[in-house]
C-alpha cells in the first residue's frame, strides 16, 4: 500500500461549465483528519467531489486520493473509498440484503458482521425494499454500506442533510468512532455548520467556485470575532483588519480577521467569539463595502 501523508491533495483545479467554474482551486485533507467543505448551495462543493471522484473530468489541476492519482489509478482508489451522496444511488427494487450481496463482489474487504451492526444500529429493516424507505432510512443504509469495507476515506456530499437531529447525531458519532486508528480520513460537505462544528478538525469554505478560506476549524474560529460599534465609528477602524462589515438601524458589526489585535487595538470595542456560520456568513460577503 502507497504511503501517504494526505488523504487528498487538490492543486490548482478548474472545471468549466456554462455559467459557472471552479476556479484554480486547491487544498488538502490531512491523513486522519475530518474537514468540513462548506459553501452555500451551487457554492461548488458538489462539483469538487464529482471532480475527485472523476464523475466529472477536470479542464485543469491535480488531484491525488491516499497517495494515487484520480484518474490514472482510479480502480485502486475506489476499492479503498467509500461514498455517501444526498441522493440515493441503490435501485428501488433492492433490499438491504441485497446490497451486502452487490458490495461484497465489489470490495475486498467487505465485512458482512459490520453491515449487519449497522443495520441494527440504525433500526434497519433486512428486506423490505429500499424504495418503501423514509428519506433519513436511506441515507442510514447509505452510512452502513460506506462503513463496512474498511475504507480509508470517506467522501460525503451533503450526507446528514434531512435527518432529524437525534439521527443527526447518531451518525456523527459514529465517524468520530470510524476515524479512532488514526489512519481513516472523512471529507464532508455540508451546508449545515452547526455538524461541522461538533465534529470537523478542519474546514474549507467554497463560494462561487473559488476558496475562501482553508484551515484548522478551532484556529479558524479563535482567529476571527464580531466587532460591534456604532456607524459613525466604523471610520476608525483599519480596512486591513476588516473581512466585511454588516450595518442595520442600531449600528454595525464588523467581522475582523484578528480577534486578538483587535482588542489591544480598539481598546474597550465589544468583540464577540465568531461561529463557523458568522465566518461563512461574512466571507461570502467580503468583496463588498457594507452588507445587511
Amino acid at each position: 500500500m502507497t504511503a501517504y501523508e494526505n488523504a487528498i491533495e487538490i492543486k490548482g483545479v478548474t472545471k468549466r461549465y456554462e455559467g459557472f467554474t471552479l476556479d484554480n482551486i486547491s487544498f488538502d485533507v490531512p491523513k486522519g483528519c475530518i474537514m468540513g467543505f462548506i459553501g452555500q448551495n451551487g457554492a461548488g462543493k458538489t462539483t469538487t467531489i464529482h471532480s475527485l471522484l472523476h464523475i466529472t473530468n477536470i479542464n485543469e489541476g491535480e488531484i491525488k486520493l491516499l497517495g494515487l492519482d484520480h484518474v490514472k489509478d482510479e480502480t485502486e482508489i475506489k476499492k479503498r473509498i467509500a461514498v455517501v451522496f444526498d441522493e440515493m444511488p441503490f435501485h428501488d427494487i433492492f433490499n438491504a440484503k441485497d446490497m451486502a450481496r452487490i458490495f461484497e463482489g465489489l470490495y475486498p474487504e467487505w465485512d458482512n458482521m459490520a453491515y449487519s451492526q449497522y443495520l441494527e444500529r440504525f433500526q434497519l429493516p433486512i428486506k423490505k425494499k429500499i424504495g418503501q424507505f423514509s428519506k433519513g432510512m436511506k441515507m442510514k443504509l447509505q452510512i452502513a454500506c460506506a462503513l463496512s469495507h474498511n475504507a480509508e476515506l470517506l467522501v460525503m456530499d451533503e450526507a446528514t442533510t434531512g435527518l432529524d437531529p437525534v439521527v443527526r447525531d447518531d451518525i456523527l458519532h459514529i465517524f468520530m468512532e470510524y476515524l479512532q486508528n488514526g489512519e481513516r480520513s472523512i471529507l464532508m460537505s455540508s451546508h449545515i455548520t452547526s455538524d461541522l462544528e461538533k465534529i470537523a478538525d478542519m474546514v474549507t469554505f467554497i463560494d462561487r467556485g473559488h476558496i475562501l478560506l482553508t484551515g484548522y476549524k478551532d484556529e479558524l474560529i479563535e482567529k476571527h470575532g464580531v466587532l460591534k460599534c456604532d456607524k459613525d465609528k466604523l471610520s476608525e477602524i483599519d480596512p486591513e483588519d476588516i473581512v466585511s462589515v454588516r450595518t442595520n438601524n442600531f449600528g454595525a458589526e464588523i467581522m475582523v480577521n484578528d480577534r486578538e489585535s483587535a482588542g489591544c487595538k480598539y481598546k474597550g470595542a465589544v468583540i464577540d467569539p465568531a461561529s463557523l456560520d458568522d465566518i461563512m456568513l461574512y466571507y461570502v460577503h467580503k468583496g463588498e463595502k457594507e452588507w445587511s
